[in-house]
């Protein structure tokens, strides 16, 4: 009987032995709170270690050796980061000869940005037609409008962007497909809808961090006048 009990321990000898092997896989449930698991899986997998998650419930499970986890935790912490919030405001300067022209006096704050658009144009008067403002985050769509006057139909103003993101530093922001303009109708009866025409600029534009910056210039009511976008962006803390 002794025997017999001998011979099992010394059998079961190496499967203990290689119990410390197996042992150093290591294997860690993460919740991220601000990105979507499924946006980073494919940058973790270059650390080697497993990954599977669960995007609805905003976790990820990670197993391999503890190097090549302690890799991907490092990462998760990089990456899972909430967006910064970002306040884009855009200025609808009119230029022109005439001091009749539509529009109100031009704020304190943007003298400078009009002493630099007469040292280029030659227009006399300069009038601030609208203001408008957005706050989003980095990462996300938004738009706005205003009403100008109070015909009917009325003139709008429009500001949208499809995507803003942020340099690393915090210096620059990015703006993708940056709409800014005027929606003047064209036509307008009882019988049909009214018909718009858009007036402004499209285009992708990096802007410094509390700087004013003119944008773009369109034509308004021909030669005579002409629409300048006067932009700037601010990182909300």
């Amino acid at each position: 009987m002794k025997r017999i009990v001998l011979w099992t321990v010394l059998l079961a000898a190496p499967v203990m032995a290689q119990t410390p092997a197996a042992g150093g896989q290591v294997t860690k449930l993460i919740t991220l709170r601000n990105v979507d698991p499924g946006n980073i899986r494919d940058m973790l997998r270059v650390y080697g270690a497993d990954v599977v998650l669960n995007s609805q419930m905003k976790t990820m499970v990670i197993s391999g050796s503890a190097e090549k986890v302690a890799a991907v935790e490092a990462a998760i912490k990089q990456l899972d980061v909430a967006p910064k919030n970002i306040e884009l405001t855009v200025y609808f300067v009119v230029g022109g000869d005439q001091a009749t022209m539509a529009g109100g006096a031009i704020p304190q704050d943007l003298r400078d940005v009009i002493t630099q658009l007469k040292g280029t144009f030659t227009f006399k008067e300069y009038k601030m037609l609208d203001v408008l403002t957005l706050r989003t985050r980095a990462g996300s769509s938004a738009d706005t409008s205003g009403i100008l006057n109070n015909a009917q139909p009325p003139r709008m103003s429009q500001f949208s962007i499809r995507n803003t993101t942020v340099s690393e530093d915090g210096t620059t922001i990015r703006i993708d497909r940056m709409h800014a303009g005027l929606r003047i109708p064209i036509s307008a009866s009882p019988q049909k809808n009214t018909e718009y025409v858009n007036s402004g600029i499209d285009q992708d534009v990096d802007v410094k961090e509390g700087q004013k910056v003119v944008v773009g210039r369109s034509s308004l009511e021909g030669p005579q006048q002409a629409l300048f976008l006067v932009l700037t962006a601010h990182v909300i803390p």
